[in-house]
Order: structure tokens, then C-alpha cells, then sequence
């Protein structure tokens, strides 16, 4: 009898369980992923994230997201051939390289969950909360210990058929699932996430906007009488306006060096400033919203959804005319 298992695909058994260890690997650090962002956007810590915000962590959840929903039924698509391959021909439980294939998978999967418990401890010892800390180590503590019951099931397989290992695949499988569908449910909708990035770019515009009018000030020593003034064809700079209908930003002299600049919104904004993190911004209601530019400012860019305008204050000490001169009295 000719040797059958030389003779069944070898050079397709390596590729499909290297395709296996790869996507693997990658499934359970985007899992991870997103299960860390989950909790970083539940249990704040300003401690340990002292310069990250909400956004920040969604779009790193999202990239986690897209990262599982394409490689994970890959990997469910890879294991479910191989194992059918092996009960076709079940001499292939014997390939070495099927063994050292899989031994190395557990090798990858332990440096990998090593690096994080590394990582999550030191951030305990700089303070993070205990709360947090607990959450993340049992969130790896459950994808290691999934990792490693698969394949030691797999390294022990002799042939014979086990229900509760098939229960458990399909149990794990239908937890990634509820993953990826949370995951997505905090994340939001991609069409409400373009609405999200025009309110993002509607902020960056007014921000450039406001510092344009001060170098106006500074300049000039008057603010502008409109935004088209602002407007500079040496300096190359074009006045932005909005992503929604193509329409300038509504701006307002309010009087001495007080202005106001005012946009429509689509949503409340997700985080306050950026040395802030709150899941839960403290409101400012635009009337009461007047803050010295360049002084101490709360949430100056926090929006609702529909219009709302920024009132600012220039303070001549901290932005004088740039001639040096003493300010004209207003």
C-alpha cells in the first residue's frame, strides 16, 4: 500500500495551517482589542489615559472590528477544512507537520498573552484602576484559556469524537460573534459615523478660523468684518467651509474683541477637550461660553446637535499687536 499520507496535499496542509496560526493569532488580539476598548470607554481613567479620549478609543475599536469581522471567518472557514480533511484521512492526525504546526501556534499564542499580562501589570503598578485591571486580565485570561483548550483538543485528538469540544468551538464562535456586534453597537453605524467625522471637521475649521482672526488682530489691530476678509492669496489660505452644504460659517462681531463663530451640528459631541476624558461631557450652554482666548478654557470646543455658537474674548496682553505697540484702548 502506497504511503497515503505523503501523497494527500502536504504543501496544502502547511499553507492552511500556517493560514490557521496567522489568523488565529490575529483573531485574538483584535478580540482583545476590542474587549480593551470596551472597557477603557466604560471605566474612564484619567490616570492612566491622561491625553486619550472616547474618539480615540472607538477608532481604535473599530479598526479591531474590521481587522475580526474579515479575518475571524477565516479562521472558522480554515478549521472547519482541516478538520474535515482529517476525518477524510485520518492518517493526517499523524503528520509531523501538522504537529509542530500546531505546538507552534500554542508557542505564538503564549508570547502574545505574556506580552499583555506584561503590559496590564504595569499599568496596574502606575495606578490604574483595580476595576479596569480585574476586567482586562480576565478578558485574556478567557481568550488564552479558549486558545489553548482548542488546540491542546486538536493535539490530543486520536480520532475519536468529543460533543463538548465541538460545543465549545460553537460556543466560542457565538461570543465573538456578540463581540463583534457590541463592538459595532458602541462604535456606531458607518453612516453615523460620517456624521460624527463632519462634526469633527466642522470643530478643526472653526479652530483654524479662530486663530486666523487672531493673526487678523495681531496684524491689524480690528477684527474682521466678515470671514471673507480672512482670505490671503499669498499665504495661500481659503477660508473653510462647511462639509455639509458648501456654505461659510456663520461669524459675528459682538463688540471691542469679542466675536462669535457658529456652526450646525449633526450630534453632541463625544468627548470634551483633549486633556480631558469624559464619557459624559459637563454641558456649556453657548450663551454662557464667553472664554478669553488663551486663558483657562472648559469643554471650548463641546457641541450639541443643531446650532451653537463659540463665544471668544481675544486678551490683548497674551496675543498684543505684533508691532509691539501698546493696544488702542476699545
Amino acid at each position: 500500500m502506497p504511503n497515503t499520507v505523503s501523497n494527500h496535499n502536504t504543501p496544502r496542509d502547511v499553507f492552511l495551517y500556517l493560514l490557521s496560526i496567522i489568523t488565529l493569532i490575529v483573531s485574538a488580539v483584535s478580540l482583545g482589542i476590542v474587549v480593551f476598548q470596551y472597557i477603557n470607554v466604560y471605566i474612564p481613567d484619567i490616570i492612566s489615559d491622561p491625553y486619550s479620549s472616547q474618539s480615540s478609543y472607538l477608532s481604535t475599536m473599530r479598526y479591531a472590528l474590521a481587522t475580526l469581522v474579515i479575518v475571524f471567518p477565516v479562521l472558522i472557514w480554515v478549521s472547519w477544512f482541516l478538520r474535515k480533511d482529517i476525518n477524510e484521512f485520518p492518517e493526517k492526525r499523524n503528520l509531523k507537520i501538522r504537529r509542530w504546526l500546531l505546538y507552534l501556534t500554542l508557542f505564538a499564542a503564549t508570547l502574545v498573552i505574556i506580552g499583555d499580562l506584561v503590559a496590564l501589570l504595569r499599568s496596574f503598578l502606575e495606578g490604574e484602576l483595580s476595576q479596569r485591571f480585574v476586567l482586562k486580565i480576565l478578558a485574556i485570561l478567557f481568550i488564552a484559556g479558549s486558545v489553548f483548550v482548542h488546540y491542546l483538543s486538536e493535539l490530543k485528538d486520536r480520532g475519536k469524537e468529543y460533543k463538548w469540544i465541538r460545543i465549545f468551538d460553537w460556543t466560542i464562535a457565538v461570543v465573538v460573534l456578540i463581540g463583534i456586534v457590541t463592538g459595532f453597537f458602541i462604535a456606531g453605524s458607518p453612516v453615523n459615523q460620517r456624521l460624527v467625522r463632519m462634526d469633527e471637521r466642522r470643530v478643526s475649521d472653526l479652530q483654524t478660523i479662530q486663530w486666523q482672526i487672531i493673526n487678523y488682530w495681531q496684524r491689524k489691530e480690528s477684527l474682521p468684518a466678515s470671514l471673507n476678509d480672512l482670505a490671503d492669496p499669498i499665504s495661500g489660505f481659503i477660508v473653510s467651509k462647511d462639509p455639509g452644504n458648501a456654505e461659510f460659517y456663520e461669524y459675528n462681531v459682538l463688540g471691542g474683541l469679542s466675536f462669535e463663530l457658529c456652526a450646525v451640528f449633526n450630534a453632541k459631541s463625544i468627548d470634551g477637550t483633549s486633556l480631558e476624558v469624559l464619557t459624559k461631557p459637563v454641558p456649556v450652554a453657548p450663551d454662557m461660553a464667553r472664554y478669553p482666548i488663551g486663558g483657562e478654557s472648559y469643554n471650548v470646543w463641546w457641541h450639541d446637535a443643531g446650532r451653537v455658537c463659540f463665544e471668544r474674548t481675544i486678551d490683548p496682553d497674551l496675543y498684543p499687536p505684533l508691532d509691539g505697540t501698546k493696544p488702542k484702548p476699545l
